[in-house]
């Protein structure tokens, strides 16, 4: 069944987390294709003056990032194989030790979609292991993002399983770019998958410090957003106003299945998730929240 938004709210509602902790957590983001080099320096700006994990840009600025942040304890990630995933494996092995050489840090790679759906797993095996093998030879981080819109629950926990077993660093929900987003169903299953041997990073559509809470309750320990300075700012106002979290009324509001689009993922997908909803505890109270009734 899908989780329990409920039970995610009330953890949420007792996080603890300081300002600099919660900053600490953030990869700050732009990796829109119209960036160019002043957003980008600001960026960096922005991650050195709130003290940031890291900065995520587009390949083509590592070298500048990287410049822009020397001397300071802020790494430099970028994406391989972004956002589809369908390039070969070793386009991938070649783009990660091309960006590598650069500067990077870190690196989030997209999985092959289409093989990890049709069960080629030999192929997204080898697909995360070029990568990992060339990352550790730079002593960098690798991060594997699924797509999770695109995938059934049971294909998330195969794909963290195949990703703990070639030696990634982290998973991580989603590009920001597919059909959904984070979420807190898939956060909470991919660390159950993972335990505390890998990291669980959360990305797309979270864009205020409630929402951020929500990911750390279900067992996300980063946090990926291009809204890292509203995040920080307005869990600040929130804390300097005394400011509670307040549990969400609607439960159905924080489940993937309100965010499906039969236009945009798998037709199985979908019904995949439509009948995880025909059968969730909240369907007669909520029910004009579900599609498809």
């Amino acid at each position: 069944m899908i989780t329990d938004p409920l039970e995610i709210e009330r953890i949420a509602k007792n996080i603890d987390i300081s300002l600099e902790q919660l900053a600490a957590m953030i990869d700050h983001t732009k990796l829109k294709p119209y960036e160019v080099r002043d957003s980008i320096r600001k960026l960096c700006e922005e991650a050195k003056k709130y003290g940031f994990a890291a900065v995520y840009v587009h390949p083509i600025w590592v070298p500048f990032a990287k410049q822009q942040l020397k001397d300071t304890n802020v790494k430099v990630g970028t994406v391989i194989g972004f956002p589809l995933g369908s390039t070969l494996p070793k386009i991938k092995e070649f783009e990660a030790k091309t960006v590598l050489e650069e500067g990077a840090d870190e690196l989030d790679m997209v999985i092959n979609i289409g093989a990890l759906r049709e069960g080629n797993y030999q192929l997204v095996e080898e697909d995360i292991r070029r990568v990992v093998e060339v990352a550790k030879e730079h002593g960098a981080t690798v991060k594997v993002i699924l797509e999770v819109g695109y995938l059934t629950d049971e294909q998330v926990i195969k794909a963290c399983k195949i990703a703990k077993k070639v030696g990634a660093n982290f998973v991580k929900t989603a590009t920001g770019l597919g059909p959904m987003g984070a979420t807190i169903h898939h956060v909470k299953i991919m660390r159950e998958t993972v335990g505390d041997e890998l990291g669980v990073k959360a990305a797309g559509g979270i864009r205020n410090f409630k929402d951020a809470l929500r990911m750390i309750a279900a067992g996300a320990n980063r946090i990926g957003t291009s809204t890292g300075v509203d995040i920080i700012e307005s869990y600040r106002e929130a804390k300097q106003h005394g400011i509670n979290f307040e549990i969400e009324k609607i439960p159905c509001k924080l489940c993937p299945v309100t965010k499906m689009s039969p236009e945009a993922v798998p037709k199985e997908v979908y019904t995949y998730y439509k009948s995880k909803c025909l059968g969730c505890k909240y369907q007669d109270i909520y029910n004009k929240f579900y599609h498809g009734k």
